[in-house]
This record gives structure tokens, C-alpha cells and sequence, in this order.
């Protein structure tokens, strides 16, 4: 058994890279982790809190209620096509 301790900085998607000894590279491992903000992290890294979540919900049921953005984008569709910037792929001239 080894005992590692190490402060990993999350990916965009939130996944977390874990460097390991030569001798556990192979087979299956057992992992336990205990997850907490390293000094000098702000709140903010760690994840909204229950309140931002449910502030955020509540937020976005107004906006539905008030029927969404359709005044502001009536077609979603023609509004993605103007903004879109299509570029040419490599291969498909």
C-alpha cells in the first residue's frame, strides 16, 4: 500500500489527474480520497454552494415564465446561422 498526498488542479470538465508510482500502473487500484479547497483557494473553485444553485434555478424559472429570451432571439436558428463563422475543414476543400 502507498500513501500519496498531492494538490491536483481540476480540468475544465472537473476531472481530477492523479500522477501514480511505477509500481501501481498496472492491475486495478484502490483509491480513497478526501476532497478539500488547498490553502489560498477561493470558495469559488470548490462549486457553487446549495444557495448559488438554488438561486440560479430560481433564476431561470423566472426567465421561463417571462417566456424566455423570444424577444430578444425570436428564431434561435436564423440568430445561430448569422453569428456562426464556418471555416473550412482540412480535407473537404
Amino acid at each position: 500500500m502507498s500513501t500519496i498526498t498531492a494538490i491536483l488542479e481540476a480540468d475544465a470538465d472537473g476531472t481530477l489527474h492523479l500522477p501514480l508510482p511505477a509500481e501501481l500502473r498496472h492491475g486495478k487500484i484502490e483509491v480513497t480520497a478526501t476532497l478539500k479547497a488547498a490553502n489560498g483557494s477561493s470558495s469559488a473553485v470548490v462549486g457553487a454552494s446549495p444557495e448559488m444553485l438554488r438561486r440560479r434555478k430560481e433564476a431561470f424559472q423566472k426567465l421561463r415564465e417571462l417566456g424566455g429570451l423570444r424577444d430578444v432571439i425570436p428564431d434561435p436558428v436564423a440568430w445561430q446561422q448569422e453569428l456562426r463563422q464556418d471555416r473550412s475543414l482540412p480535407g473537404r476543400g
